[in-house]
């Protein structure tokens, strides 16, 4: 274990974390929701939004961690990311990191193996802590995980910014115009951020597609109305066999493939979603099965046509929204029909 160094700049970050006046503050839902989002996002168990002191590690939020409002800036990962102010620091196992062997952090509970750290900046570049996610398993953040993770912390900073302003101008009111006006750009500008982080929040980070959350959301939608709908499951054939001979990067790329070419076929017709692993949903409002399966055998024919290195197929199974359906038994449905459609030989369409 290395106990980490401390920035050259630190008598200048540690004024600017003073500045800030909200170190040993009780916790805010402003930054318990921005935690809860990152946990969400990056699929973690653990979060927190964390502030480097002189001596001390102390939370302003935190999630799936005890109650300790601090811990010693020693064993913090958060005191080595904010070395690196300008990236994100990713530390895929605690115990092959040799900065991190040995830390009880690392050996006792919280038990943390996976890492990543987004820097809280404040406008002049100094870093004051973190906006961090952890795992009790080592994992990789996907591209897309790693810059919500990044937006998120710059979400965290302006948040900062904004409580430091409202403080100093309530203390220092003396334009209350001016003061609106300072308010309201900030709070617009959280607006914009939020809506971002909520399309965020839907997508799947490896594929770009709608994510199970966005499709479970959808369906219930449209269970509660009366219009017609099908769902269908697609899946890729025998991807088990090419991750077992490519490698899981290979499989990663076939996915992100897969998705472009039904992204591409589907041609914003309904939602299309990541349903999980290697299986892809399809909502389609407004059809019954016989306009739904030429599409779903199109939607087929695209990926089986498509010419690269590794060719790849799918089967698809399609099921009709039919009176007193709820998700589960429409989903189980349209899953027979995947099955049935996998027992008959793959690479073809199949219903129920």
């Amino acid at each position: 274990m290395f106990r980490p160094a401390k920035p050259d700049n630190e008598s200048a970050r540690l004024e600017a974390l003073r500045r800030y006046r909200i170190l040993d503050t009780p916790r805010e839902a402003a930054f318990d929701d921005l935690v809860a989002i990152a946990a969400a996002i990056c699929d973690v168990p653990m979060g927190s939004v964390t502030l480097i002191d002189a001596e001390r590690q102390w939370f302003k939020s935190k999630l799936g961690m005890d109650d300790a409002p601090e811990t010693s800036r020693d064993t913090a990962f958060c005191a080595h990311a904010i070395l690196a102010p300008q990236a994100l620091t990713v530390v895929p196992d605690a115990r092959l990191d040799a900065r991190f062997q040995g830390n009880p952090v690392v050996t006792t509970p919280p038990g943390i193996r996976f890492y990543a750290g987004a820097p809280l900046l404040d406008p002049a570049g100094l870093p004051l802590g973190t906006l961090c996610v952890m795992d009790h398993r080592p994992r990789e953040l996907a591209p897309r995980q790693q810059e919500a993770l990044a937006a998120l912390a710059r979400q965290v900073s302006q948040l900062l910014e904004l409580r430091r302003s409202s403080e100093e101008l309530a203390l220092q009111l003396q334009d209350r115009a001016w003061y609106e006006q300072k308010l309201q750009a900030f709070a617009d500008a959280l607006e914009a951020h939020n809506e971002e982080l909520a399309q965020q929040l839907h997508l799947d980070a490896l594929t770009g597609l709608a994510n199970r959350r966005a499709l479970i959301a959808a369906l219930d939608d449209h269970l509660a109305g009366d219009a017609p709908f099908c769902m269908a499951l697609a899946d890729i054939d025998h991807f088990k066999a090419i991750n077992d001979t490519h490698g899981h990067g290979v499989g990663d790329d076939v996915l992100v493939r897969v998705g472009n070419g039904l992204r591409a076929a589907a041609d914003g017709l309904g939602l299309l979603a990541r349903h999980g692993g290697e299986e892809f949903a399809w909502l389609l409002p407004g059809l019954g099965l016989d306009a739904a399966l030429p599409r779903c055998d199109a939607l087929r024919l695209a990926i089986a046509d498509s010419v690269t290195a590794l060719p790849v197929t799918i089967s698809i199974g399609v099921a009709q929204r039919q009176p007193g359906d709820d998700k589960a038994s429409l989903l189980q449905r349209a899953d027979l029909a995947l099955y049935a459609a996998k027992h008959a030989g793959r690479n073809r369409v199949a219903a129920r």
